[in-house]
């Protein structure tokens, strides 16, 4: 299952309108999609996407997956396309980190070795008996009264747990947000309060022993160590995100009681058995349509509709990495 070729293309994804998030420091109006097609000398081709939230969220942008396919590409032509562990391995010799890229190849081999044993995804990763996961909805930073409007439209839809954006240098603004939303709130609904690490750990004290929320509060400061002295002072449960590259170090300090993990991962954990089952379990989510919690907003957020094939590609690389 030799690989011939890969095709990339380019597409710009335009939200429905404006996201905000982080109290309103990043805002979001269209994602950046990379979309890859890996073909194999036997007709059996895989695909892969890597569709970073932006270039303001996390070290990952649209332009650093095509960058580095173009080095990728080079190493895995020639190579046996159901041989995915190791092709992995021969990507991260040829270009260490850079996970996010190396992702949308990812998908796409496993594509290819799903086609190849004539089993879904889900079979190769170990079966449907996984518990049903329940998907957020995702409000983003406002006025209270415009993100109860927004708790309430994901409730008409059938949300039950909701991410409100908040955060800022405005302890006040971000009170009333919680209060309204709380106020607001449903006996069976559960809202979680994403700041993205807009708050200084001052704030971030204010805010949570003013207000009468009990339930989590996810990535409150840039750092872990912010967050653990948040967390000292603090009563309710902290959920970590973006400043989880060593989550064992969150527990070991008492301040990790929940981690929120991307559906489009930054890198690959693939260390360890632990480490390949939950990145499998990222990829299954995926490659089956269901985006876990940045999912709910995402296919709300933009129609992208389907990669038109019949447009010239972005790059097609073949052999040795050549340009056509």
């Amino acid at each position: 299952m030799t690989i011939e070729r890969i095709t990339v293309w380019q597409k710009t994804l335009s939200l429905n309108e404006p996201y905000w998030l982080s109290g309103g420091r990043l805002k979001f109006e269209a994602l950046d999609s990379t979309f890859v097609r890996i073909d194999t000398m036997d007709g059996i081709s895989g695909w892969g996407e890597g569709c970073p939230w932006g270039h303001t969220y996390l070290p990952a942008f649209g332009g650093g997956i095509r960058a580095a396919l173009d080095l990728l590409a080079a190493a895995l032509i020639g190579e046996d396309a159901t041989a995915v562990d190791r092709l992995n391995r021969i990507m991260d010799v040829t270009l260490p980190g850079h996970g996010y890229a190396k992702s949308a190849l990812d998908l796409a081999l496993w594509d290819i070795l799903g086609k190849t044993a004539g089993l879904p995804l889900y079979r190769l990763f170990g079966g449907a008996d996984d518990d049903r996961v329940t998907l957020n909805s995702s409000i983003p930073t406002g006025r209270p009264e415009a993100m109860v409007a927004a708790l309430e439209t994901a409730r008409a839809a059938g949300y039950r747990t909701h991410s409100a954006k908040i955060g800022g240098d405005d302890p006040a603004a971000d009170i009333a947000r919680i209060e309204a939303l709380e106020a607001a709130r449903q006996a069976d609904e559960q809202v979680t309060y994403d700041v993205n690490r807009a708050w200084t750990p001052g704030v971030a004290v204010e805010v949570m022993n003013t207000v009468a929320a009990t339930g989590w509060f996810e990535q409150l400061c840039e750092t872990l160590d912010q967050c653990l002295q948040v967390r000292r002072l603090t009563r309710q449960p902290i959920m970590l995100d973006e400043c989880m590259a060593d989550p064992s170090r969150g527990l070991e300090n008492g301040c990790l009681r929940g981690r929120q993990g991307q559906a489009q991962p930054p890198g690959r954990p693939d260390q360890g058995k632990a480490g390949k089952r939950f990145r499998r379990r990222r990829r299954l989510a995926v490659a089956c349509g269901g985006y876990g919690r940045h999912g709910a907003r995402r296919h709300r957020g933009h129609a992208p509709g389907p990669v038109d094939t019949a447009k010239e590609p972005s790059r097609v690389l073949v052999g040795p990495c050549s340009h056509q």
